[in-house]
């Protein structure tokens, strides 16, 4: 079974080239579609001030997190609970960029030498829903996620969020299997001996007689070229 981590992060600005770090991230862990209930969820101080702009989107404050871990002493774990695993992020090249800026300052490996691959859901919908607003947002509301409890962006709570969105958008295969299952079940126990006799209703001669009538309807509007009686002729 693929194992894949929802993942989201929050952080003190745009752009990590411009000395922007991660301030929060939070994971959840999903095995055959299936969320586990194993979490990863960290504050982290960046070392630095949050920008006034993200603040309003995140809601984190500096005091907030003056006194979290710096991400060099939770990358270890970090590392550990995503290893080999399929990211599932929303908008995945800002993330990523900000986990690689990361990773980068400590000298270990990108996100694509430690996870196994990376699914965008930002470009999924966008493929399935063009030309419609495609964030988190949006697409909790139509495919019917309750997030009543975003008021603020929070990577635990987008990451949760988004695992069931992920599923949603998703559900077309995994209908299809679970119709499929029952019926391969039952015909895997199912032996000759166990299927009852057939019963054979046969047609009275009433019946024959309209059968017939109707063929001669359509034999003259085909104009002679009734297939049942061509068939039956030969």
């Amino acid at each position: 079974m693929t194992r894949q981590i929802m993942l989201d992060t929050e952080t003190t600005g745009l752009d990590p080239s411009l000395g922007h770090r991660i301030i929060e991230i939070g994971c959840v862990e999903m095995l055959g579609r299936r969320l586990t209930g194993q979490r990863f969820h960290r504050y982290i101080n960046p070392e630095r001030d949050i920008d006034a702009g993200a603040m309003q989107v995140h809601g984190i404050t500096n005091e907030r997190v003056a006194g979290e871990p710096v991400f060099g002493a939770i990358a270890a774990e970090l590392v550990d609970f995503i290893r080999g695993a399929e990211l599932v992020i929303h908008n995945a090249a800002f993330d990523v960029g900000f986990l690689n800026h990361e990773f980068a300052l400590l000298g270990l490996d990108p996100v694509a030498g430690i996870c196994d691959s990376v699914i965008d859901t930002l470009r999924m919908a966008r493929e399935m829903r063009p030309g419609r607003k495609n964030n988190l947002d949006a697409l909790c509301r139509d495919f019917g996620v309750d997030n009543s409890g975003r008021q603020l962006h929070g990577a635990l709570l987008d990451a949760e969020l988004l695992s069931e969105v992920y599923l949603a958008m998703t559900r077309g295969q995994e209908s299809l299997i679970m119709d499929l299952e029952p019926a391969a079940v039952a015909g895997s126990h199912a032996t000759v001996g166990d299927r009852p006799a057939l019963l054979v209703l046969r047609a009275s001669a009433e019946e024959l007689a309209e059968h017939e009538r109707v063929l001669g309807e359509i034999a003259q509007e085909s104009r002679g070229k009734c297939l049942w009686q061509t068939q039956a002729a030969g």
